[in-house]
C-alpha cells in the first residue's frame, strides 16, 4: 500500500495502480470523471500509462449533468 493524496485527503491505496486502475479501485466509474495528477490534468488516453506514485495528489472531478429548461 502506498499513501496518496486523493481530493484533498490522504488514501491508502495499492502499490503500482495506474490512473484507469486507481478508479476501478475507488469503484469510480470512468466515463464521467476528469482527473488531474499532480495539477496537470490526464487525458483519458494517459490513464492506462500514468502510474500513481506515492505523495501523488490526485483530483477526480465527477461531471453533472443538467441544464435549463
Amino acid at each position: 500500500m502506498i499513501e496518496i493524496r486523493l481530493n484533498g485527503d490522504r488514501t491508502q491505496v495499492p502499490e503500482g495502480l495506474n490512473i484507469q486502475g486507481l478508479l476501478h479501485h475507488l469503484d469510480i466509474h470512468a466515463d464521467r470523471v476528469a482527473v488531474e495528477l499532480n495539477r496537470s490534468i490526464i487525458r483519458k488516453p494517459e490513464w492506462e500509462a500514468s502510474i500513481i506514485q506515492p505523495g501523488d495528489e490526485v483530483e477526480v472531478v465527477h461531471f453533472v449533468g443538467g441544464g435549463t429548461r
